[in-house]
């Protein structure tokens, strides 16, 4: 019995046909890849299935310079005595086919003797793709986007931002219903409440780095750290990251325990991207005030918006982003809600910016102030 899955537009690869093992395969190797740590690379997961469609080994990629997740799963069937030549090998990502701190995944499935691989999702890393090729051209008969959509699901942030050469940005937001992160006399704890606290440390601890702009950084004199529900701080801390020129004192929270903390002297988002990603970042969160998100919503270069929006009134105060240029509403910046998620009295909003109009030749509008002071921004 075989099952034909669908495959989204600008999936490389043939038409799919898997079969209903494989793709219940496909399933558990998905379940597996979610077991990885977040982090530089890719999860991935992958189980090895034999000609009855029993399972005979299992792997998935536990961290940079570890097995990767084919490797692992031929470690697996070679303990449990299992034959593995003739075998399918049905991989959540590409099979890698460079020599980094280890060595190509596609070399080893062939010297293993696999006759058929079965992939999620193409890998769009110029430098490790081409795995599907290598096997091909060696007689393997390779089948291409199986369970795509939820493949690239839990691949999350580390497939964006490899496909832009960039980390994938987060804007996170806690406001009031009118908009302020502050009140008139500066102060901002707590706007929300602990449950959008809580679940705010989650997404801290999900990402690579979180960034901040001195002003923050001064006025706020946040730690940055991601914490459990006890309070106590997570094993992988974000790096901690200060963009601006004004020195962070001896003395700040910043330096107290957490994540290593990186001082960027620039007022340039992109300068800012480009140093996290040098360190391979893939996911950035964006937390310190309006200037900040400012510049990076004017610059083009915030992937998501979780705002997390408190039933409380203000009337004045700081608004929670900064000038963005926008003279009328029809400039404005819309975004397209993707996900609503009640918090105790709190609700996150999730949004993507919706592209521009590309403007006429010539006509190339520009951020405006909000690139030049961010380290003035609270």
């Amino acid at each position: 019995m075989t099952t034909t899955t669908s495959v989204p537009p600008g999936t490389p690869g043939a038409p799919t046909r898997a079969s209903a093992d494989e793709v219940e395969a496909m399933r558990r190797a998905l379940a597996l890849a979610a077991r990885g740590p977040l982090g530089p690379n890719p999860r991935v997961g992958c189980v090895l299935l034999a000609a009855d469609g029993s399972v005979v080994g299992e792997g998935w990629h536990r961290g940079a310079g570890t097995p990767h997740a084919e490797v692992a799963a031929l470690a697996d069937a070679r303990e449990r005595g299992a034959q593995v030549r003739g075998a399918t090998a049905v991989v959540t990502l590409e099979p890698c086919d460079h020599t980094g701190r280890t060595g190509p995944c596609s070399v080893a499935l062939l010297e293993a003797g696999v006759a058929r691989v079965v992939v999620s999702v193409h890998d769009p890393n110029p430098v490790a793709a081409g795995g599907a090729d290598r096997l091909r051209a060696a007689g393997v008969d390779v089948v291409t986007g199986v369970l795509a959509v939820e493949g690239v699901a839990t691949l999350g942030s580390w497939l964006p931002a490899v496909r832009r050469g960039r980390p994938f940005v987060t804007l996170k937001l806690a406001t009031s219903l009118d908009g302020r992160v502050a009140a008139a006399d500066g102060t901002s704890r707590w706007i929300t409440s602990d449950v959008a606290r809580r679940h705010a440390h989650g997404l801290r601890a999900e990402v690579g780095a979180i960034v901040v702009g001195t002003g923050t950084a001064l006025v706020d004199d946040p730690s940055l750290t991601a914490r459990t529900g006890d309070g106590s701080l997570v094993e992988r801390q974000p790096l901690r990251v200060v963009v601006g020129h004004r020195d962070v004192p001896a003395a700040a929270r910043l330096r107290g325990p957490g994540g290593e903390l990186v001082h960027l002297r620039t007022h340039d988002p992109a300068q800012v991207l480009a140093a996290l990603r040098d360190r391979e970042v893939r996911h950035v969160l964006v937390e310190g005030g309006p200037t900040l998100a400012a510049a990076f919503l004017g610059a083009g270069l915030v992937d998501e918006v979780h705002a997390y929006v408190a039933p409380v009134l203000l009337g004045a105060g700081a608004a929670a982003v900064g000038d963005l240029g926008v003279g009328t509403v029809a400039d404005a910046l819309r975004l397209q809600t993707t996900g609503v998620v009640p918090l105790g009295p709190d609700v996150l909003v999730v949004a993507t910016p919706v592209p521009a109009p590309v403007p006429p030749s010539g006509d190339v509008p520009t951020i405006g102030a909000a690139m030049t002071s961010i380290e003035e921004e609270y």
